[in-house]
């Protein structure tokens, strides 16, 4: 007899530490292992429920009494470029799109520790070596891809050096690489896990570029959502998220249209989020196929 029996990870809570986005909240996250021939059932399962991947670990805000944490993913189908970001693909034409195997380099470190010294000095990331910057990239168990973005370089290029050295050009020293991507193919999208940028590129507004380039990417491919990670109403580190046209967020257990922004609140109350053990009865488990 064949037979079909839920996939049946344990789910784990971690302990509360400073919330990143809003200041003097706390957060706690729910989380499970992602590892094993079911990592990527389980992980496009789960993705559509409001979590995020991080190495080889699943992880979902669940705050004790705070549901601002947002899942955030663009309809491919339904997408148009504002004014603003047709400007920002204009700039951006002469950059190549590069997709390689998730592997780290040290063109890719060097350009990701510019970015956190520049824009991130304080952040959780800030004191990464190396070594955490391979496992970050590396340590996969799905399908996963980098994307790079470089663009060509000429003698009279005015940051074509400074204190990082040679290593900000591509091997052949004839490209700059600009942005990369580390990016999850999903079975219904592909989800921007973490993109950094040459922040010396800030008027190129690659940050922005990098998810429309994302969409086009889905679009090629026939998936119909990009997953940006979450929004946070009332966060300025994610306010940019809801500039992007046919927003969906994953809230009330559904994924809804964003619509206006201003309708959502961060407002604590002690009854906004489930007990732990309801959140994980409620979670939709893939099934683990078996005979």
């Amino acid at each position: 007899m064949r037979h079909t029996l839920p996939i049946a990870p344990q789910f784990y809570v971690t302990a509360p530490q400073p919330c990143p986005y809003l200041d003097g909240r706390m957060e706690r996250k729910l989380f499970t292992a992602l590892q094993g021939e079911h990592a990527q059932r389980l992980n496009d399962a789960l993705s559509k429920q409001g979590f995020r991947r991080s190495q080889n670990v699943l992880y979902r805000p669940s705050c004790a009494e705070c549901s601002a944490c947002l899942s955030a993913r663009i309809r491919v189908a339904d997408f148009n470029p504002s004014r603003t970001q047709k400007r920002v693909l204009k700039k951006n034409e002469d950059l190549t799109r590069n997709a390689t195997s998730p592997w780290a380099t040290e063109d890719q470190f060097q350009l990701f520790r510019r970015y956190l010294d520049t824009r991130h000095a304080d952040g959780g990331m800030a004191d990464m070596d190396i070594f955490e910057f391979a496992a970050m990239i590396e340590e996969t168990p799905i399908r996963s891809r980098v994307i790079e973005y470089t663009r060509p370089v000429d003698s009279a290029d005015p940051g074509g050096s400074d204190r990082y050295g040679s290593d900000r050009y591509g091997s052949d020293q004839g490209s700059r690489l600009a942005a990369v991507c580390l990016t999850d193919v999903f079975d219904d999208g592909l989800s921007m896990v973490y993109s950094f940028y040459d922040p010396a590129m800030n008027a190129r507004s690659l940050g922005s570029y990098i998810i429309l380039d994302h969409v086009e990417i889905a679009r090629e491919a026939g998936l119909p959502y990009v997953y940006l990670g979450y929004w946070v109403p009332g966060s300025r580190k994610m306010g940019y998220k809801a500039s992007f046209d046919a927003l969906e967020i994953f809230k009330g257990g559904q994924w809804t249209d964003l619509g206006s922004p201003a309708d959502h609140r961060a407002e604590l109350h002690p009854l906004s989020v489930d007990p732990i053990a309801e959140q994980v009865a409620k979670i939709s488990l893939p099934e683990a196929r078996g005979s």
